[in-house]
C-alpha cells in the first residue's frame, strides 16, 4: 500500500476520533503494549518432540495441510516468520511436549528445566518472552482421567510431572525478568454418566493442593476450565464452576478459552465477574463452530466483545491475552497470522470505543443515543489507525501478509515431506 495514502487516512481518522475526545495517539501506544501469546502448537498441529502418537484427551486437529513443522528448529523458523507478520512484541506459549529432549525419551514425570535451556536462550535472542503449559493428554497415562485419577500410582504421576512443570516455568520467569503464566488444563472427564461426580472432583482438588504447595516468584498459575471433549461428553470433573472456586479460595489466575463454554455463552459477560474475586484471567482466544473445533480468530462480534469488555473494566494490566487453536487445513502460518492480527484489531476497536460519552449517556439514562453512538463507532475509521500500527511496526500493512505466507510457503515449507 502506498504509504503517503496510509498517512493521509490516518490524519484524518486522528482528525475524527478526535471529534469525539478520543486521543488515537495514546491509543496506539496501549495496542503497542498488548502482548499476546502465541501458541507454539498452531504449527505442528500439537504434536510436539516427545513422541508420534495419536493426539488424544477429548482434543482434535483436522486437516492435512502440507509443511507442518517436524522439529523444533522448524517451528521455530515458523514462529519467528509468522511474528514478523504480527505487529508489536509477542510472547511465545509452550506445552510441555514441545521440551528440546535431544531425540531421547523423556516421560512427563521426569521433566526438568534443562530440556528447555535452548528455549530459554533462543526466546532471549529474539526477544520474546515464554509461556508455559503442563501437558496431561497424548501419554499412555492419560486416560479418561489424569489428575483425578482414583489409582494413586497414576494420580501421583501426573501430580509429579505437574509440579515439574511450574518449577520449569520458575526458571523461564526467573531467566526472562517477567513472570512466566502456566496454564493448567487437564481433560479429565467421563465418555457415559458417572455416579460418583464427588470423588473425582475432590482428588482433582486434593492433587492441585499439592501441586500449589510450594510458591514461587517468578511464575504465575493459571486453571482452566471446558464443557466437555470428544470422548469424554456426559462429565468434566474440571468444570467452570470447580475452577471458578477454586480460583476464588485460592486466589488463581482463572483462563477463559472462548471454545470451552456453550455456544450461547457470553464469555465476555465472565470477564467483569470474575475480576472482582480473582486477581487476574488469562485468555485463550479460539473460535468454537458449535463445540470447542479451535478455528482459526477472525473479527466477529465474540472477540469484539471479550476486547471490549476488558477495556471497560480497565483490566489490560490484569488480563492475559492468549491464543489457542489448531487448524491443520490451510497454511499454518497463514492461520497464526490471520488470528493474531484479528485478536488485535478488536482489541483497537476496544480502545478506540469514547467510554467517558457513552457513560454520559448511560448515567443520564439517555439510552437511545447511547444506542447510536454504539452504532456509529463501528464505521468509524479505526483501520486507518490499524494500518498505521502496522506501517511503524514495520509489517505489512493490509493484504499484502498474504504474499509473503505464500513466498515463504513455496520457499520453505512446501519441500518438507
Amino acid at each position: 500500500m502506498n504509504e503517503q495514502n496510509i498517512r493521509q487516512a490516518y490524519a484524518l481518522a486522528v482528525e475524527r476520533y478526535a471529534a469525539i475526545g478520543i486521543d488515537v495517539e495514546m491509543v496506539m501506544q496501549q495496542l503497542q503494549g498488548v502482548q499476546l501469546s502465541l501458541h507454539c502448537w498452531q504449527a505442528d498441529d500439537v504434536t510436539g518432540f516427545e513422541s508420534a502418537g495419536e493426539l488424544t484427551g477429548g482434543i482434535q486437529a483436522t486437516g492435512n495441510y502440507p509443511g507442518k513443522a517436524r522439529n523444533i528448529d522448524e517451528l521455530r523458523a515458523d514462529v519467528l516468520k509468522a511474528a514478523s507478520l504480527i505487529p508489536g512484541k509477542h510472547r511465545l506459549n509452550l506445552h510441555e511436549i514441545y521440551g528440546d529432549f535431544g531425540g531421547k525419551f523423556v516421560d512427563r514425570d521426569e521433566v526438568e528445566s534443562a530440556h528447555f535451556e535452548s528455549w530459554m536462550q533462543w526466546a532471549a535472542e529474539q526477544g520474546m518472552k515464554l509461556d508455559f503449559n503442563s501437558t496431561s493428554f497424548s501419554h499412555p497415562k492419560s486416560g479418561d482421567l489424569s489428575l483425578a485419577h482414583p489409582d494413586e500410582g497414576i494420580r501421583s504421576f501426573w501430580i509429579e510431572h505437574t509440579k515439574r512443570c511450574r518449577a520449569v516455568a520458575e526458571e523461564m520467569g526467573k531467566r526472562q525478568g517477567d513472570p512466566c503464566i502456566m496454564n493448567l488444563w487437564v481433560h479429565d472427564g467421563s465418555k457415559d454418566i458417572t455416579v460418583n461426580r464427588m470423588r473425582y472432583r475432590a482428588l482433582l482438588k486434593d492433587s492441585l493442593d499439592q501441586v500449589f504447595a510450594t510458591e514461587y516468584q517468578h511464575m504465575k498459575d493459571c486453571i482452566e476450565s471446558k464443557v466437555f471433549g470428544i470422548g469424554l461428553e456426559s462429565y468434566t470433573v474440571g468444570s467452570n464452576d470447580f475452577y471458578i472456586g477454586y480460583a476464588a479460595q485460592n486466589q488463581k489466575i482463572i483462563t477463559l478459552d472462548t471454545g470451552h463454554f456453550h455456544p450461547t455463552e457470553s464469555v465476555a459477560d465472565k470477564v467483569s465477574s470474575m475480576l472482582l474475586f480473582v486477581p487476574e484471567l488469562m485468555l485463550h482466544v479460539s473460535r468454537p463452530v458449535r463445540w470447542d473445533s479451535d478455528h482459526v480468530t477472525i473479527m466477529n462480534d465474540e472477540t469484539l466483545d471479550l476486547c471490549k469488555e476488558i477495556v471497560r473494566c480497565d483490566a489490560l494490566d490484569r488480563v492475559h491475552v492468549g491464543l489457542d487453536y489448531f487448524d491443520a487445513s490451510i497454511n499454518r502460518i497463514g492461520a497464526y497470522v490471520i488470528g493474531s492480527r484479528a485478536t488485535q484489531k478488536c482489541m483497537l476497536q476496544a480502545l478506540l470505543e469514547p467510554l467517558h460519552l457513552l457513560r454520559k449517556y448511560e448515567a443520564n439514562g439517555q439510552g437511545f443515543e447511547r444506542l447510536a453512538l454504539l452504532e456509529e463507532c463501528k464505521s468509524l475509521p479505526w483501520n486507518a489507525v490499524w494500518d498505521m500500527f502496522c506501517l511503524k511496526n514495520n509489517v505489512p500493512v493490509g493484504e499484502s501478509f498474504i504474499a509473503e505466507v505464500q513466498k515463504y510457503e513455496a520457499e520453505i515449507t512446501s519441500k518438507r515431506n
